[in-house]
C-alpha cells in the first residue's frame, strides 16, 4: 500500500474529514450538547478554518493508495482572524454559537504571540490510526520547520494526543485550557531541532 503526503487545496475535504473524525469527541461534545447537531455543524465550523489555512498557512493530506487518510492544518502565526467568523458561527451553530465563543476566547488567551506555526488541526480518517500516518503528517511540516528554525504551537484535545505530541518533541505550556463545566486541552510548544538527517 503506497503511502503519500502532498499539499491540500481542497478546504471541503479536509473539513469533511476533520468533522467526520472529531464529531464524537469530547471537545465537540461540549460544544454542541445535541449529538445529532455535531457532526452538521462541525463540518461548516471546521471547512472555514481550512478555508483560512489556505491563504495563511498550509494542509497536508495524507493518502493511501490514492485515497485521503487524514489532514493536517497548519498556520503561520501570527495571522488575521477569519473575517466574519463570529457571524457565520451564529449562523450555523445557532445556540451553540456562544460556546465557540468561549472557546475561541479561551485559546486566544493562551496562544503564544512570538512567531510560529500553529498545528490547528490534525485527523486521520477513523480505522486508519495506528499505522503511523499521524507520525507521517507531523514529520513532514516538522522538517521544514526544523530546517528554518521556527518553533511550533498546539492544543492536544485529549490526553492520548498530548502524549504523541510528547513523543514529537513538544512540551507542556504552563497552563492548561479548562473549558467551564468541561473537558481539559493541553497547550504544547515544540522548539526546533536540529538536523541529524543526511540530505
Amino acid at each position: 500500500m503506497t503511502v503519500e503526503v502532498t499539499r491540500l487545496t481542497d478546504a471541503d475535504a479536509a473539513g469533511g474529514l476533520i468533522a467526520d473524525t472529531f464529531h464524537t469527541d469530547e471537545i465537540t461534545s461540549w460544544l454542541i450538547p445535541r449529538e445529532e447537531d455535531r457532526l452538521p455543524i462541525q463540518r461548516q465550523f471546521f471547512t472555514m478554518w481550512a478555508r483560512h489555512a489556505l491563504e495563511h498557512g498550509v494542509i497536508y493530506g495524507i493518502h493511501e493508495s490514492g485515497e485521503l487518510a487524514g489532514v493536517a492544518v497548519w498556520f503561520t502565526a501570527p495571522f488575521p482572524e477569519i473575517p466574519g467568523a463570529q457571524e457565520a458561527i451564529a449562523s450555523f451553530a445557532g445556540d451553540n454559537a456562544e460556546r465557540y465563543g468561549i472557546l475561541g476566547e479561551l485559546t486566544d488567551k493562551l496562544h503564544p504571540r512570538e512567531p510560529h506555526h500553529y498545528l490547528a488541526f490534525i485527523a486521520l480518517e477513523r480505522g486508519r490510526t495506528g499505522r503511523g500516518l499521524g507520525t507521517r503528517l507531523l514529520e513532514e511540516h516538522h522538517r521544514k520547520l526544523d530546517a528554518e528554525g521556527i518553533p511550533a504551537y498546539l492544543e492536544a484535545s485529549s490526553e492520548a494526543s498530548r502524549r504523541l505530541y510528547l513523543r514529537h518533541g513538544y512540551v507542556d505550556m504552563p497552563e492548561l485550557l479548562r473549558l467551564p463545566d468541561g473537558p481539559v486541552m493541553y497547550p504544547m510548544w515544540r522548539e526546533p531541532r536540529p538536523s541529524t538527517r543526511s540530505e
